[in-house]
């Protein structure tokens, strides 16, 4: 009786258990930059917003030389809470300073932890100041117009991180 070798099929239990460690691990690298990622494009919308601001405050400038004595009903801005779950508003603060305007996005504090819609609002602004040739330079920076209520530096643009 002559015995045959049979050709080993399959995987080992010790493979298959260094293959799911390698997934696991790769899993856990990349799901916190996915979110990362998630909440960036999430920022767009108040990005889109600024920026409509910004052509306003800009044409406005351009066209009477001056800012207004108040903010956002002389530069015709909408600043009344919006029916988002990421942006609830924007605000213009520092007006009356006359040369500095800050356009203020307010981003409802649900886009980070997620779940039902919050009142609560961390911000980013848009400080726009007037050049003595009539052009304006904007700086993106993060937090309210008082420096508080900041969005961590990871979640805005490029040019917001300082």
């Amino acid at each position: 009786m002559t015995i045959q070798k049979k050709a080993q099929q399959g995987f080992t239990l010790i493979e298959l258990m260094i293959v799911i460690a390698i997934v696991g691990i790769l899993a856990a690298i990349a799901l916190p930059a996915y979110q990362d990622y998630i909440v960036r494009s999430k920022m767009s919308e108040p990005l889109a917003a600024l920026a409509e601001a910004k052509t306003t405050v800009a044409e406005y400038v351009a066209a009477n030389g001056n800012y207004p004595l108040s903010g956002a009903e002389a530069f015709g801005i909408n600043t009344s809470d919006r029916d988002s779950d990421i942006l609830k508003n924007l605000s213009i603060a520092d007006v009356s300073a006359g040369e500095v305007v800050r356009i203020v996005a307010n981003v409802r504090q649900n886009v980070w932890a997620g779940g039902a819609r919050s009142d609560t609002t961390l911000a980013f602004q848009l400080s726009g100041s007037t050049n003595a040739d009539g052009t304006m330079t904007w700086d993106c920076v993060p937090g309210d117009a008082s420096g508080a209520s900041k969005i961590e530096t990871k979640y805005l643009p490029a040019n917001c991180r300082g």
